[in-house]
């Protein structure tokens, strides 16, 4: 597998480009924005974009996800159906954010817990996490100990639910349940800020232990 790491607008959101090294079949993974520089990113690598992911609907996440699939000629997979209401927030969120008017689209296909979704040779579990919102999921890919899992968790932090439809509660038992429960050494990805590992996050993120929240 090769990721490549594309922080996007103001918000620097970490739209990730996942690629199979066998087949060179490619997923690109919460397009927040700046469709422009991530297709300049993607023709310099010999790739066949295969679908847009999306983590949650959250306009840092996906402003880009329907010109990407335009261009690509692919759909959009995720998150889960209880997200629908953002996407027909759209409009709201680029004047809530200071983002360019932006019309509603719609995921092609939604996914739910327990999916399996495949890139090339890559097989993608889907984990439903809500909490930061009621539809956000993460993708778990085991054999390379690796999970994407947009603003659920971050490096000694977790998401924000001080947003419509965001819990507390049901985020930290989302991230005690599907999160905490991989590996140790499995490496997450998340869509702000640096990457970190389960292990790390178990003994030292202070939302997790109990220190905040």
């Amino acid at each position: 597998m090769e990721i490549i790491t594309l922080p996007v607008t103001a918000f620097t959101q970490n739209c990730r480009i996942i690629i199979c090294k066998q087949t060179r079949q490619a997923a690109v993974i919460d397009p927040g924005g700046d469709a422009e520089k991530i297709i300049a990113e993607l023709a310099k690598h010999s790739v066949s974009v295969q679908c847009i992911l999306l983590t949650h609907g959250h306009l840092d996440h996906v402003g880009a996800a329907k010109i990407l699939a335009e261009h690509f000629s692919v759909d959009i997979v995720g998150p889960q159906q209880d997200e629908l209401f953002w996407f027909d927030a759209l409009p709201m969120q680029a004047q809530m954010f200071g983002f360019a008017p932006i019309t509603p689209f719609y995921p092609h296909h939604w996914l739910n817990d327990g999916d399996i979704f495949p890139v090339g040779e890559l097989r993608f579990e889907v984990r439903h996490c809500p909490g930061h919102t009621p539809g956000h999921i993460v993708f778990y890919e085991a054999k390379h100990q690796l999970a994407i899992v947009g603003d659920v968790i971050f490096k000694g932090s977790v998401g924000r639910t001080d947003f419509p439809k965001g819990d507390a509660q049901q985020l930290l038992a989302s991230i005690k349940q599907k999160i905490l429960t991989l590996p140790d050494e499995t490496k997450i990805l998340s869509g702000h800020g640096p990457d970190t590992k389960v292990v790390t996050e178990r003994i030292s993120n202070p939302f997790i232990s109990g220190k905040y929240g």
